[in-house]
């Protein structure tokens, strides 16, 4: 459905960019993967990489792009090899946890030798947790 609304109204090559990440999303997704899935999933890896070049060309990304997400694309494979699919794995439990343990903490510090200040508040709510947890027991 994004493909056909963006066809004709980006460069083709952006177009097959697109598709070719939609692709490899697609494929690292399936519960059960086989040799031929990984194999399209190299295929489609190394095809995105092709087309992903008309961003810099463009000038949309003229230093390059080097995002993390699209860095861990390279190594799906290998990880699905070493440790099966992934089941709809997602990162933004991950970033959940790191807002609630990080950013907030952060936040609530004086900015000036924010790590002490920000361990030291996590340890008052780890303790204060507990303390709710044996009143209400």
């Amino acid at each position: 459905m994004y493909l056909s609304t963006i066809a004709g109204h980006v460069p083709s090559q952006m177009t097959c960019a697109m598709a070719a990440f939609l692709d490899f999303c697609y494929l690292v997704r399936h519960s059960v993967h086989i040799e031929s899935t990984l194999v399209a999933i190299a295929k489609v890896l190394a095809w995105f990489h092709r087309e992903r070049t008309v961003f810099e060309v463009l000038g949309l990304c003229p230093d390059g792009i080097s995002l993390p997400c699209q860095h861990s694309m390279v190594h799906y494979q290998q990880v699905i090899e070493l440790f099966g699919s992934p089941n709809g794995l997602c990162s933004s439990i991950t970033e959940t946890k790191h807002i609630k343990a990080i950013k907030e903490l952060w936040q609530h510090s004086s900015h000036y030798k924010a790590l002490r200040q920000m361990l030291l508040t996590n340890q008052c709510l780890d303790k204060l947790a507990a303390l709710h947890t044996n009143f209400a027991a």
